[in-house]
This record gives structure tokens, sequence and C-alpha cells, in this order.
């Protein structure tokens, strides 16, 4: 097995929805904001070499919108999906397995893409099967009005009419060394993969800890359906990891790929960081 990380771009959220009850003046030391209060955030998936198997875990978020709706994300830097991909020498056709940890814009945009002539939208990755959660693919398909903007159509019903949908079973392995986490407080059933890798783990952290700065317990993001449900599933999943040293993957930190953990007096903190490439 071997592993790569794929970033696809970065784009901005609102500060203080990405650290709910905690105050500007202390999450701006680490993650500075922009006149509107808006942060960059990466988004960065991962991509597995497994025998015949090349698996891509979530896809960013595409760049199929219109202006509109990339004047709220402002969409930018110079990495994309396609010229991350290219730098390891793969092409999105080479693609077999799409693994979603959940549907959310960010994570899924990129499945789907416009035809030649843009009149249809179809799999960006041809080749591929796309995985989900069945219990998220119904909470997504009938979305609270809360998580609804996340939610877009057109990034989720193309994937079941093209034949490509298939439904993971949280409790069995994905494939060898491959087992799941499945989590309930960022949305309903989002999983996180936890991986065996050159001797340690590798737990992809998708939005449960999306960045370094989210690793204290109460720094939980405002877009959080279940946020109490949140701090039980950082709590349990920072534990593990530092009893067992894992490594935690981090989608959306803006510079960080990877880290390590440390108890402290004030709680589990970062104790190093490094790149993927770098194990």
């Amino acid at each position: 097995m071997q592993l790569y990380s794929i970033n696809t771009g970065h784009f901005k959220l609102d500060g203080g929805a990405m650290f709910g009850v905690v105050p500007k003046s202390i999450w701006q030391k680490t993650n500075p904001a922009d006149s509107n209060n808006m942060c960059s955030w990466a988004m960065r998936s991962l991509l597995i070499q497994d025998g015949k198997r090349l698996i891509l875990i979530d896809t960013g978020m595409g760049n199929k919108q219109d202006e509109k709706f990339f004047g709220h994300y402002f969409l930018h830097g110079n990495d994309t999906l396609d010229f991350s991909l290219a730098k390891y020498g793969f092409h999105r056709d080479d693609i077999t397995d799409v693994f979603l940890t959940h549907l959310h814009f960010d994570h899924c945009g990129g499945c789907i893409m416009y035809n030649d002539d843009k009149s249809n939208l179809i799999p960006a990755f041809k080749n591929a099967t796309f995985w989900c959660h069945e219990k998220h693919w119904e909470w997504a398909l009938n979305p609270n009005p809360r998580e609804k903007a996340s939610f877009l159509k057109d990034n989720i019903l193309p994937i079941k009419e093209s034949g490509q949908l298939q439904f993971v079973n949280p409790s069995i392995d994905f494939i060898p060394n491959f087992a799941l986490y499945e989590t309930n407080g960022h949305t309903e059933a989002m999983m996180l993969p936890i991986i065996k890798y050159k001797n340690t783990v590798i737990a992809f952290m998708a939005d449960l800890i999306p960045s370094v700065g989210h690793i204290p317990l109460p720094y939980v993001m405002g877009y959080d359906v279940r946020p109490l449900n949140t701090l039980v599933e950082k709590e349990y999943i920072l534990n593990k990891a530092l009893k067992n040293q894992w490594v935690l993957f981090f989608e959306h930190d803006p510079m960080i790929e990877c880290c390590r953990l440390k108890q402290t007096e004030k709680g589990i903190r970062m104790e190093n960081h490094f790149s993927l490439a770098d194990l």
C-alpha cells in the first residue's frame, strides 16, 4: 500500500462558523481572517494505491458551480485535483474507487463535472465506484434546514443516476488495513478512514478535527449538527490516537498535513507536524 496527499485547492469559510463558541481573539492567532472574517482552508484528499485499486478519499468541491457560488467560498490557489494526481503519475481515469466521508459540497463536489458541451452532469471518475454510507446518503437527500446549503443535488443525484454508487458497511473493513470510525456530531453517519500504513496508523480526520486548530476539545465548528456528540467523538479519537501514537491526517488545515499528539497540562495537543511523504 502507498498513500499520497492530494491537494485539490483552497477555499474560504467564516472564521466564527469554523470555531463555534471560541472567540476570535483566540482563534485568529493561528487562523488569521481577512477583512470579511473569512479564513483560508485546504481541501486535502488522500489517494491510496493498493494492488490494482486506486482509492481516492473525498474529492474537494470541483469547479462546476457558478460565479455566485464561488463568490461565497472563494476557491483559490494553484492546486487542483488533476494537477495533484499528475504529480504522482496518475490521471482521474485511473481511479477505481471514490470513498466519500460525507456529502457536504467541499468533500464531494469534485465527483461530478459537466460533459464537453455542458449539457449534462456526469461522474468525473468514469471508471470508479463511488462509496458512501447509506444512512448518510438518505440524510443528504432529505436535508435539514441547517445543512441544506451544504448538500447540493448536482453533487449527489448524478452519482446514483450513473449506476456507480455503492453503500459501505461501516462495521467491515473497506479493504484490508482500512477500518472505519462512524461519527454523528458533524453530520449524520460521517465515516473516518483509519488506515494501517508503514508500521503506524493514519487517521483521516475529515470534519471531526478539520485542522490542528481544532484539536482542543471545545473547538467545535458551528456547522456541526450535534456539537455535544462531536465533543465525545473527538475525545475518543484523540485519546486513542495519543495512546497508540497514531498520525492524524487533516483535510482542511491550510498548512499542516499530518501530526502526532502529546499530553499537556491543558489537554491533548499537537506534538510535531510533518508531511505524509515524510513517513
